[in-house]
């Protein structure tokens, strides 16, 4: 049974949540504050966490950047702030997906649901590293590397580049790249790919007019070379 922890300071609404995700099939633990969050995180060492940023003691960014530095544990981020700025800082501090209150429990459950099967732990294809080239991205671990040295990539670049490496030659819109990476529809991160892409490009050392990895698909978006 997968463990699931519910941190979020409004006990009514951690309960609901709770109640679908045991009806679901999980196995669930709350917190109301953000350092009881981290202690059952640390104790418990849940599957998927799913986080609340406004919580007292240590709030949800605090939380997730240490969940981050310690594991690579799934986190959905809850939160009623809905600018794509703080949506952004919670992908950039690691966490999976972002769903915004007031929510439908149901669509926690399925998030739930689909970030587990991305991550591996519902589902996840048994193929983890690929190697393109000269490239290898290594998903257990979540690195990638050229010739063995490590490339520092942001959160959202492994996301994208993992998509990538796992479908070359397969050409993705802007919008399925948001999908495939982030598991979640948002017009906005739209405006994003192309600059997570120029900065891949960058750190892999690939040029756009001659890519060795990653080349632009006009009229469409974008796909890994298939070596």
């Amino acid at each position: 049974m997968k463990r699931i922890l519910v941190a979020d300071d409004d006990k009514r609404l951690a309960d609901l949540v709770r109640r679908y995700l045991e009806n679901a099939g999980y196995s669930v633990s709350v917190a109301h504050d953000g350092r009881k969050a981290l202690d059952i995180a640390r104790g418990r060492q849940p599957d998927l966490v799913i986080l609340d940023l406004m919580m007292p003691e240590l709030d949800g960014w605090d939380v997730c950047r240490i969940l981050r530095s310690e594991s690579d544990v799934p986190i959905i981020m809850l939160t009623a702030r809905s600018t794509e700025d703080d949506m952004l800082l919670g992908l950039d501090l690691g966490a999976d997906d972002y769903i915004n209150k007031p929510f439908s429990p149901r669509e926690v459950v399925a998030r739930v649901r689909t970030v587990l099967r991305r991550s591996g732990g519902g589902g996840e294809p048994e193929q983890l590293v690929w190697s393109i080239g000269k490239l290898e991205v290594d998903a257990r671990r979540h690195q990638a590397r050229i010739e063995g040295e490590d490339l520092d990539l942001t959160p959202r670049e492994f996301a994208v580049l993992r998509v990538f490496a796992a479908a070359p030659g397969k050409a993705f819109s802007r919008s399925e790249l948001v999908g495939e990476a982030f598991g979640f529809d948002y017009d906005g991160m739209e405006r994003t790919v192309d600059a997570h892409v120029r900065s891949l490009r960058k750190k892999l050392g690939d040029d756009a007019d001659e890519p060795t990895y990653i080349e632009t698909v006009y009229g469409v978006g974008y796909r890994m070379i298939d070596w």
